[in-house]
């Protein structure tokens, strides 16, 4: 509990130095944080990477035993799971298209939150650098005032307490950068893999050739 109010108390110390430009960086950084922790609940919950199963699907459909097959797919922890067993159900390769767009779906909910992800990451740092300049015009505006006697160690601390706001804006879109880059690299993954499960589900044994996926404005095709 003590604890609990000691930072309490340096988060209003930090506000009330840095001014609205930092209270609303801190703001963004919690919005930050719970998108990270919604995604990573997410991703666990869909099973993203979780591609054992699906593996083994292909593989014994490779061989011919479509009914294991089946039922590894179904078995299979992965929110792919359900677009490999339609994919062998298909009678004939002309639901492709319809298949990519399934798969397209169910990424697209999975990607959701990334653009306000890259949005915080690219205006926490141009809201940290506003601030600066406005501390720095209120330093140059009070040494302007003081005239002759102008008291250094008064300027320079109205000058480093400016830059503050520039350090708040880089310290929390690097980090958000960061995980916002591994979140889609980990989608990447996601994707080449519902591409490889279409691919190998209507072409058995086509699976270390699948075709390269594009992804479009409009669908999730392949090229």
């Amino acid at each position: 509990m003590i604890h609990l109010i000691v930072a309490r108390d340096a988060l209003r110390a930090l506000i009330a130095l840095g001014g609205p430009v930092v209270a609303l960086i801190l703001a963004l950084s919690v919005l930050a944080g719970a998108v990270v922790l919604w995604k990573l609940w997410q991703f666990r919950a869909a099973g993203v990477g979780r591609h054992a199963g699906l593996n083994a699907a292909i593989a014994a459909h490779d061989a011919g035993q479509h009914n294991r097959a089946r039922a590894l797919a179904e078995a299979a922890p992965s929110h792919l799971a359900p677009l490999l067993s339609e994919a062998l159900q298909a009678q004939s390769a002309d639901v492709r298209d319809r298949l990519y767009t399934l798969a397209e779906d169910r990424l697209a909910r999975l990607e959701s939150g990334f653009r306000l992800l890259d949005t915080v990451a690219q205006i926490a740092p141009l809201l940290g650098l506003f601030g600066t300049v406005l501390g720095m015009i209120d330093a140059f505006r009070a040494m302007q005032g003081a005239g002759a006697a102008v008291d250094p160690s008064v300027l320079a601390g109205g000058i480093w307490v400016a830059l503050m706001t520039t350090a708040a804006g880089l310290a929390v879109a690097m980090p958000v950068s960061a995980l916002l880059s591994w979140l889609e690299s980990r989608m990447g993954s996601e994707r080449r893999m519902a591409g490889m499960v279409i691919e190998a589900a209507l072409c058995p044994g086509m699976a270390a050739i699948a075709k390269p996926v594009v992804q479009t404005d409009r669908a999730y095709v392949p090229a």
